[in-house]
């Protein structure tokens, strides 16, 4: 064990020496930095966020050396495959490295985004495992595409274990149909179970109804004020029906034509009456813009909160503040989605704002650099954010011209000043 390491486990280590380890800077081989960082953002409370932070900006060369080293600890090779750590350019390497178990693999594959999917259908070890490829199929992040390459493939399998399994030779031609029965049905019964954890995953805990009215109630002045107002997405555009274009085809089919020597009576067409906080079943099949669409605030508040992956990106574009804000809220939102809304130029400024007020988001290294790239972000909350950045993150952000010139200078004098201290702890 490295000295370095059971210096700082048993707290012999002096306060700015810790802080020196949780920024990557000691003078030590790459490989024990990186386990001494591990160890910092795992089990140390005071300096455990910037050891995270270190690590996920770290050195993308030595830490792919560590990824696919298998003498190296399984405690940092476990930190290295989970999916809130996880780096795109290790996962090659992680997914052949044989000390990196199969129930990391298992629980990677349920909820892996579609790129990094296509990462894991490359690994021979993966293609040669029939469960960790019944759990990828039930994947709800693939395309069709690797859906039905990820089948073939636990076909292929179940046919090969079949006919790997020793048969007499007096056996019929009907045993041995329903041998290969026999031997797929546990993976269909796998498979059913996979699908259903990772349902769960994805719908992410239930909201109980307590919350929502708790929202709800310290916000009613604010959905008084907004009640009329209709779902207005903030810029872009959409394949789908706009909303305002959803409305207007939707008050065209449920009000009759009227001629125009005849106009209809003012109480015969009111918008808001288009709008509904509960949806029939009829509805919901509907597509997610289009749903949205009918609902009125409170209805986009419950949807915010309770919905799915899809509705909260939508509903938090809402121009109207807090029905995007209950987006952040809901307790059902995975730190991926919170990392991209960080990034989009399409959200109000307000919920940029809220981000970085809730630790759990913080926490994450992608939110604090998609918010400081991000030019819609206030400038107050940039500048707060920028000390967190690594070496390259803001050098990037120093010839960065879409943020503003403040940013960009702040971010080329930290750049310098980062530079020299490690340059001085190397030397």
């Amino acid at each position: 064990m490295p000295r370095m390491l059971e210096l700082i486990r048993a707290s012999a280590v002096p306060s700015n020496l810790m802080q020196s380890a949780a920024r990557g800077a000691l003078s030590v081989p790459p490989q024990e930095m990186i386990e001494i960082l591990v160890y910092l953002a795992t089990q140390n409370k005071v300096f455990g966020e910037q050891a995270t932070l270190t690590l996920a900006g770290w050195d993308e060369k030595s830490s792919r050396a560590a990824a696919a080293d298998p003498t190296t600890p399984n405690k940092v090779l476990d930190y290295l495959i989970d999916s809130r750590n996880l780096r795109a350019a290790l996962l090659p390497a992680l997914l052949e490295n044989p000390s990196v178990t199969e129930a990391s693999l298992l629980a990677l594959a349920g909820s892996i985004s579609r790129d990094m999917a296509d990462a894991m259908l490359k690994s021979n070890r993966v293609n040669q495992s029939r469960e960790i490829m019944v759990v990828l199929a039930a994947n709800p992040n693939l395309t069709g595409i690797q859906s039905t390459g990820i089948e073939e493939r636990i076909s292929s399998l179940a046919k090969g274990n079949a006919a790997a399994e020793p048969t007499k030779k007096s056996e019929t031609k009907a045993s041995q149909t329903a041998a290969a029965a026999a031997a797929t049905g546990p993976l269909s019964q796998a498979k059913d179970a996979a699908v259903s954890q990772i349902a769960d995953a994805e719908n992410g805990p239930d909201v109980p109804d307590e919350e929502i009215t708790k929202y709800l109630t310290e916000h009613a002045g604010e959905i008084a004020a907004e009640a009329n107002k209709p779902f207005q997405p903030i810029g872009g555009n959409y394949e789908e029906l706009e909303p305002s274009e959803a409305v207007q085809a939707e008050a065209k089919a449920e009000t009759p034509e009227i001629p125009v020597e005849a106009p209809a009576p003012e109480p015969e067409f009111k918008r808001p009456a288009l709008k509904k906080s509960i949806l029939t079943e009829g509805e919901k099949r509907g597509s997610a813009l289009q749903k949205i669409a009918k609902l009125d605030i409170t209805g986009r508040i419950q949807l915010a909160m309770k919905g799915t992956k899809e509705e909260r990106a939508l509903l938090v574009r809402d121009g109207t503040k807090i029905v995007a804000l209950a987006v952040l809220e809901s307790p059902k939102i995975s730190d991926g989605e919170v990392e991209k809304f960080a990034g989009q130029k399409n959200v109000l400024e307000a919920v940029l704002r809220a981000i970085p007020m809730k630790r759990r988001f913080i926490k994450q290294y992608g939110v604090i650099r998609n918010l400081v790239s991000n030019p819609r972000t206030p400038i107050d909350v940039s500048l707060g954010l920028v000390k967190h950045l690594m070496l390259n993150d803001l050098k990037h952000l120093s010839g960065n011209k879409e943020v503003s010139d403040t940013i960009r200078k702040l971010a080329t004098k930290m750049f310098r000043q980062k530079l020299d201290t490690t340059k001085k702890s190397t030397d």
